[in-house]
C-alpha cells in the first residue's frame, strides 16, 4: 500500500479554508483529516457535522473525520452523512468500541480506531479483525501544535507487528507533532498513513504538502531499492 499524507485542518486558516483545500488538493495530496472535538473527551471545541457537510460540498477529498468526544455511537450516522470517508472512534470514548465499529460500517463508511499515547497497543488487538486504520497518537489529543512523543516510535513498530499477525489490511495512520524532518522515521516504524497539522498550514500550502509528499515518495523508492 502506498503511504498516504492526510493534512489536518486543524492548523488551517478557517476563514480561508477553500484555498486551502484547493492548494492541498493541487500538490497531490487525495486525503484531510478533519478533527471533531467536543470540549468532554478533549478540553477543546472545534466543530461538527455542518461544518464537515460544507466542506464535502466542495471537495472531492477524502475526509479522515477523527472524533474525540464521548459516546461516539451517538453522532456515527450524522458524520456520515454529513460526508466522512473515514471515521475513527477513540478506544478511551467509547463504552463499546466493536459496537461502533460495526455500525461505522453498517452506515458504509470506513472505521478507524484512536488510541491515546498512554493506552497500549494491546488494548486494540479485539477490535483489529474488523477495523480499517488504526490511529496512533503521537501527542495527547485536544490540542494542536504540540511535540512529537519520542516513545511513539516503539509503539508505531509493535502495531505494525500486531497488525501484521491479525489483520496486515490496516492502515496504521500516526497522528501529532509530524514534520519533514521526522516523516522518515514513523514510516520506518511502520506508519502508512501521515497526519500533518502546521507542518502543512504555517505558510505555503501547497509548497510545504509538495515538500511533505516529496519526503514520502523518497522514503517509498528507497524501499523498493532496498527490497
Amino acid at each position: 500500500m502506498s503511504i498516504l499524507l492526510a493534512p489536518s485542518i486543524l492548523a488551517a486558516d478557517f476563514y480561508n479554508l477553500q484555498p486551502q483545500f484547493e492548494s492541498v488538493e493541487a500538490a497531490g495530496a487525495t486525503h484531510m483529516h478533519l478533527d471533531v472535538m467536543d470540549g468532554v473527551f478533549v478540553p477543546q471545541i472545534t466543530f461538527g457535522m455542518p461544518v464537515i457537510k460544507s466542506i464535502r460540498n466542495h471537495t472531492s477529498l477524502n475526509l479522515d473525520c477523527h472524533l474525540m468526544v464521548q459516546d461516539p455511537d451517538r453522532y456515527v450516522h450524522d458524520f456520515v452523512q454529513a460526508g466522512a470517508d473515514i471515521l475513527s472512534i477513540h478506544l478511551e470514548a467509547a463504552k463499546d468500541p466493536g459496537h461502533v465499529i460495526t455500525k461505522i460500517h453498517e452506515e458504509g463508511c470506513r472505521a478507524g480506531l484512536a488510541l491515546n499515547p498512554g493506552t497500549p497497543i494491546e488494548a486494540a488487538e479485539p477490535y483489529l479483525k474488523d477495523l480499517d486504520l488504526l490511529v496512533v497518537m503521537s501527542v495527547n489529543p485536544g490540542f494542536g501544535g504540540q511535540r512529537f512523543i519520542p516513545s511513539t516510535i516503539t509503539k508505531l513498530r509493535e502495531a505494525r507487528r500486531i497488525v501484521s499477525n491479525i489483520n496486515p489490511k490496516v492502515r496504521i495512520e500516526v497522528d501529532g507533532g509530524i514534520k519533514p524532518d521526522n516523516v522518515a522515521t514513523v514510516m520506518q516504524a511502520g506508519a502508512d498513513v501521515i497526519v500533518a497539522g502546521s507542518a502543512i498550514f504555517a505558510g505555503d500550502v501547497r509548497a510545504n504538502t509538495e515538500k511533505m509528499l516529496g519526503r514520502i515518495r523518497e522514503f517509498e523508492e528507497k524501499q523498493e531499492t532496498a527490497s
